[in-house]
């Protein structure tokens, strides 16, 4: 979560920088982030590992050290960006207008459970400590069949479309999100 917000043409603050994560594991499995308003845990959704740039980092280097510090896995493959999209959604009292580029990774990993507590998460902000319930893998039949809000919220269908006919040849642009 953490990162810059690039500077606009007046000098004013712009869109954040985001880099995120759509993390496969050998069987296709989606490993999500539950996340909910820090005072208020039944205000919850699930969600791509990411966030913010940081200092002068590329969209890559900072997927890689999101990755890390919110769920531990290093060993994965970066592949492509998939989806870009501007989103913009409340959270912990202030208004986040973000400019997100969604990465494929691969990783060799398996998880020993499917869900796990955020207290084993290694490197979470004090912010994301207060509203990250943890994370859980995910097959594309259980995201299309979820009643849960996930973000982006065609999620399932792009997990899907990503499964049956590989990486697109250049970056979606997926319509503005604003929550």
């Amino acid at each position: 979560m953490s990162g810059d917000r690039a500077p606009g043409p007046d000098g004013s603050v712009g869109l954040r920088r985001v880099a995120r994560v759509v993390l496969l594991d050998p069987r296709d499995r989606i490993l999500l982030l539950h996340g909910h308003e820090p005072d208020h845990p039944e205000d919850d959704w699930w969600f791509t590992p990411g966030g913010g740039l940081e200092g002068e980092e590329t969209r890559e280097e900072a997927a890689l050290r999101e990755l890390a510090e919110e769920t531990g896995i290093t060993d994965v493959a970066l592949g492509p960006v998939l989806w870009k999209r501007v989103c913009s959604s409340p959270f912990a009292g202030q208004r986040w207008d973000q400019d997100e580029w969604y990465f494929l990774a691969r990783t060799t990993h398996e998880a020993a459970a499917d869900v796990v507590a955020a207290t084993a998460l290694p490197g979470l902000t004090e912010l994301e400590r207060r509203s990250v319930a943890g994370l859980r893998w995910w097959t594309c039949g259980e995201l299309l069949a979820a009643h849960e809000t996930v973000y982006p919220t065609k999620l399932a269908g792009l997990l899907s479309a990503l499964l049956d006919e590989g990486p697109p040849g250049a970056p979606v642009v997926l319509d503005t999100e604003i929550v």
